[in-house]
């Protein structure tokens, strides 16, 4: 065997083993409990899409789905909104701290979100932000702003300065250069920005699951109580695990290019 064969036998075998989880949610999830609980099978023996009606029909969980994606877009907005002037400002100027600011902004990416947990229960519940969307958006900020700074100062600092100060000269007031102008340059770094936010804030879980009860609870939080008197549903919970890895794949389909332009220039 050639090593070329051996490689692509080797490829194989392990996008086969990446995908054999990924199969077998979406097998359980059109098979009835009696059929997942009563033996291996590969295949549904009783095709059902039951678990998808029961999802899509009850509001403890399409809501999930939901506050999932509000809060979820929120974070995002909120994180490149702060992150862009922020980077910007770590690319352009020199201040005093600028590279220890820099640095300790990053290592707060660094901890746990159990660090963090208790002051932001406390401080929501005393301020009557707790189970809300906003609540478990700004709690992620804390982690995703500090890792879009440090991506988007990389791409910033990749634009020449001569690019603002010719558009100076032209009249451009900062704003406009910097919507008109800058933020297209630079689409590729928004791009992974948005998708490192986005999959941080759509998969935590314990942040979302403390701050909510029930207005603004995740599909994740929901998916951890599913024990009922009868015991697990298994088969809506493996459907409602394949509609959660839906808006991830979806994306990473429409951002692919951005991140693998980010991981071409190296600040990926």
């Amino acid at each position: 065997m050639t090593y070329n064969k051996r490689k692509g036998f080797g490829i194989t075998f392990y996008i086969l083993f990446l995908m054999l989880p990924i199969y077998w949610l979406l097998n359980m999830s059109f098979k009835t409990n009696q059929e997942i609980l009563g033996g291996l099978t590969f295949f549904p023996q009783e095709f059902t899409f039951a678990n998808y009606a029961k999802i899509f029909s009850d509001p403890s969980w399409y809501m999930g789905y939901v506050n999932s994606m509000t809060y979820v877009s929120i974070n995002v907005v909120i994180t490149l909104v702060v992150a862009l002037p922020a980077a910007y400002a770590f690319s352009r100027y020199k201040f005093v701290g600028d590279k220890h600011l820099f640095f300790w902004l990053l290592s707060n990416r660094m901890a746990p979100p159990a660090v963090f947990l208790l002051p932001f229960f406390q401080l929501y519940s005393s301020i009557g932000l707790f189970d809300t969307h906003i609540a478990v958006a700004l709690a992620h900020c804390l982690f995703n702003v500090p890792l879009a700074v440090w991506i988007l100062e990389g791409f910033i600092s990749g634009v020449p300065k001569e690019y603002d100060e010719m558009a100076y000269i032209d009249g451009y007031s900062f704003p406009r250069f910097f919507i008109k102008i800058f933020i297209p340059m630079i689409r590729s770094g928004i791009g992974v920005a948005a998708f490192f936010a986005f999959m941080f804030s759509w998969v935590e879980l314990l942040l979302a699951r403390t701050l909510t009860s029930v207005d603004a609870q995740p599909i994740g939080a929901i998916m951890t109580r599913t024990v009922g008197a009868s015991g697990i549903d298994w088969g809506v919970l493996a459907a409602a695990g394949v509609l959660t890895i839906i808006p991830g794949l979806l994306v990473v389909w429409f951002v692919r290019n951005h991140v693998a332009t980010g991981f071409a220039l190296g600040r990926v």
